[in-house]
């Protein structure tokens, strides 16, 4: 078949030169959109976008021949790739190309906070001759906190230990092995921000990144840390930002990302405070790196529409399984559980045990897939899906082990994921109830019956009279109320697990109040 691409947004012309070396016809047309990019798309089997062109939707409805989208890139929040599956379309990114280009530029910006290098340039622009204004410090010899030691954070390390930082690591899905393969050591995330004296983060937005840095939590931070984000705006509180420099707990910023792009008025205030460094994320910006996307998107490509591999696909094994009814619910309770360990595993997780009984046991291979994409979707700054889920596991050093029984045991399927020992909780299983109907059946050997979904915490206990009364005065104290609850003992007066699901989301202090309760241990909350 001979098949046709549209390069759009102005990527590098090396995309349009490779995919004709692959046999493929492209079309570079930088400029077109609106009503003649719909006019010209059912012509096509493949499109390249960078940032610019929305995929939506209404857009795909004029591409019925569409095979294939590609991001020449890693961000992918202009492409709906949920609309893009239901149609049985592939969508690729490129999440490597960039990692010099930011690493570099985090390590100019870290320089540029250490000698005032911008405010100095405009000041000798302006006329004056200020030396002693914008004298500025050393980068030898002072702590860099790195959070997450993914591909970008281990590029700055290997950098700025050449500067003679020392370098202070936390990632809590790296394991120390591979940390150590780097030279360099991890370290818990309030021992980094209390001994940084430069800060960096290279994670993605979540609920536990988002508000990292903020007035709630200057208290852990060392006084005067200059801070560098080229990874997700958010994740240092902007609006907090003006207070922290004003009162000298933060001595400097420097961002190139942000919560909203363009910056709102509000935030372009923010940015013209004497401390703040900024630049329009720029972290990708380099030739270099929009040669190596468009490159590596070509051959992707051409690799998918010639069917000879989905390197680099966020969706591949999805679209081919979307449709199969056999698989599809062990698939869903799959990604669930994995989630759900994700949350109760203990930090720097180096093992994964699988076990599958029953009927799953036939689709075991894609069913770890999705177990992983559930474990690793909260930690991993590349997007997590079932082709490279195993790939970005052995990146981080987490071994899996799988085992299949196809006998059935109390349950006619069931999925059961073994922890490392460094987890408070080291077993738990779950199996399809139903149609959208998902439960955790076993928990250490606890026999509970709880829904995987919601917002819920789980605590063991001394299996005496009032223990569920304590936890439930304690929440009822702070207007909380309980959905449902399912608890597993092993014997009158001895130990229980028990598994409450919440009508709203807990606070770090309000599981600390639970886990303050005589008697009550282990206490984990779990946000699904």
């Amino acid at each position: 078949m001979n098949y046709k691409v549209l390069l759009l947004d102005g990527v590098d012309a090396v995309c349009e030169t490779i995919f004709k070396e692959r046999g493929i016809e492209a079309v570079n047309a930088p400029a077109l959109k609106g009503e003649e990019l719909l006019k010209e798309l059912p012509k096509y089997h493949g499109i390249v976008v960078r940032s610019a062109t929305k995929v939506t939707a209404a857009l795909l409805d004029h591409a019925p021949e569409l095979k294939v989208i590609g991001r020449a890139g890693v961000g992918v929040d202009n492409v709906d790739i949920e609309e893009a599956t239901r149609r049985g379309i592939l969508v690729m990114n490129t999440p490597d190309g960039n990692t010099i280009s930011t690493a570099e530029h985090t390590c100019g910006l870290l320089v540029a906070l250490a000698r005032n290098i911008p405010d100095a340039v405009q000041s000798l622009k302006n006329g004056a001759w200020d030396r002693k204004k914008y004298m500025g410090s050393e980068l030898h010899g002072k702590a860099l906190g790195i959070i997450g030691l993914g591909k970008i954070g281990s590029a700055v390390a290997k950098r700025m230990k050449a500067f003679g930082m020392k370098i202070y690591a936390y990632d809590p899905f790296t394991t120390h092995e591979k940390a150590a393969e780097m030279d360099v050591q991890l370290y818990e995330l309030d021992e980094v921000l209390k001994a940084a004296d430069f800060l960096t983060v290279h994670t993605p937005l979540t609920e536990k990144t988002r508000g990292l840095v903020s007035l709630a939590t200057k208290g852990k931070l060392k006084k005067g840390v200059r801070m560098v984000n080229c990874a997700r705006g958010g994740i240092y509180k902007e609006e907090d930002l003006v207070q922290l420099l004003d009162e000298g707990i933060v001595g400097g910023v420097a961002l190139d990302v942000y919560t909203t792009e363009p910056p709102t008025e509000a935030l372009y205030n923010i940015l013209k405070h004497r401390s703040v460094i900024c630049t329009p994320h720029l972290g990708a910006s380099t030739e270099e790196a929009q040669g190596k996307v468009a490159e590596q998107i070509a051959h992707q490509m051409a690799d998918a529409l010639e069917k000879k591999s989905f390197i680099g696909s966020l969706n591949g094994k999805s679209i081919a399984l979307s449709m199969n009814k056999e698989v599809q619910p062990f698939l869903v309770v799959a990604e669930k559980l994995g989630y759900f360990a994700s949350q109760i595993a203990a930090e720097n997780t180096t093992a994964l045990d699988v076990e599958y009984s029953g009927t799953c046991a036939e689709h075991s291979e894609v069913l770890t897939d999705s177990v992983l994409k559930g474990f690793l979707t909260n930690t991993s700054v590349s997007p997590v899906n079932l082709i490279n889920a195993r790939f970005l596991a052995d990146k981080k050093g987490v071994n899996i082990r799988e085992a299949s029984n196809k006998a059935t045991r109390t349950y006619h399927d069931l999925i059961t994921i073994t922890l490392s020992d460094a987890s408070e909780y080291k077993r738990i299983a779950a199996t399809p109830f139903g149609e959208n109907d998902y439960r955790i059946v076993e928990i250490d050997g606890f026999k509970i019956e709880q829904q995987l979904a919601g917002e819920m915490i789980i605590y063991s206990n001394i299996d005496r009279p009032g223990m569920l009364a304590a936890v439930s005065s304690a929440l009822a104290a702070k207007n909380i109320n309980i959905a449902s609850l399912s608890l597993g003992r092993e014997k009158k007066k001895s130990r229980a697990v028990t598994v409450v699901t919440l009508d709203k989301k807990l606070t770090p202090d309000e599981v600390l109040e639970i886990n303050k309760i005589e008697g009550v241990e282990k206490v984990r909350y779990i946000s699904l």
